[in-house]
């Protein structure tokens, strides 16, 4: 299993002072920067584009930035988010009609694409694509909002995604995003996450650095 990471999702951050935020989540320790995009017609939100995340991969350049599309269609979007700096760019199968397409798009624009389920998505959609993926993320709440509560279903879909994982030994990252918390995140390591998206949990805390070494102890604990 390759390093556990919790990724900050800015989706939860203060957007008055952004680089600020991004910048003391990583300096707390946070191992990625989550940059949730919704386009108010595949969720029912809308929040920011690539603008932002050239900004703010002008103003953290070494961070890691794991951008999770949540957007219909796709492809076009796609190499914009390549050319804001983003490392990983995550997609929902039901949001192109081309998933392989889709995952050639993220890699020939030098991105590592992964393939994002939603609570009601079977993980059916990997039978021909993991070997081709970097990363898998098992949505734990519906998205379009953060601050929701986790779905404990999510954790048997984990449980099933790290198994498919192992099969294909390939060093593909399983990420899960959703009601991550200091209290669930030992059960949701268990289940064989390991990428942790963490939103309000961190950035509605009164001490990032606190949260995160919190989070870090219960899933050494865990595991």
């Amino acid at each position: 299993m390759p390093p556990r990471w919790i990724a900050a999702s800015i989706l939860s951050a203060d957007f008055a002072r952004l680089g600020a935020e991004v910048h003391a989540a990583l300096e707390a320790g946070a191992d990625l920067i989550h940059f949730d995009v919704m386009d108010n017609h595949y969720v029912p939100n809308l929040t920011v584009g690539p603008v932002v995340c050239e900004a703010l991969h002008r103003h953290a350049p070494s961070a890691i930035l794991d951008v999770h599309l949540m957007v219909r269609p796709v492809d076009r979007i796609v190499p914009d988010f390549a050319s804001a700096g983003a490392t990983y760019i995550t997609f929902h199968p039901e949001a192109t009609d081309h998933i392989d397409r889709t995952i050639e798009l993220i890699r020939e624009h030098g991105c590592r694409p992964g393939l994002a389920f939603n609570p009601a998505t079977p993980l059916d959609f990997l039978d021909y694509t993991l070997e081709r993926l970097d990363l898998v993320l098992i949505m734990s709440v519906n998205p379009g909002f953060g601050g929701q509560r986790f779905i404990p279903g999510a954790l048997e879909k984990l449980a099933a995604a790290r198994r498919r994982i192992e099969s294909a030994g390939n060093p593909i990252r399983l990420e899960v995003d959703g009601g991550v918390k200091v209290e669930n995140i030992g059960e949701i390591a268990r289940a064989g996450a390991d990428t942790f998206v963490a939103g309000s949990a961190i950035f509605e805390s009164g001490d990032y650095r606190a949260t995160l070494h919190a989070m870090r102890r219960e899933i050494e604990r865990a595991v």
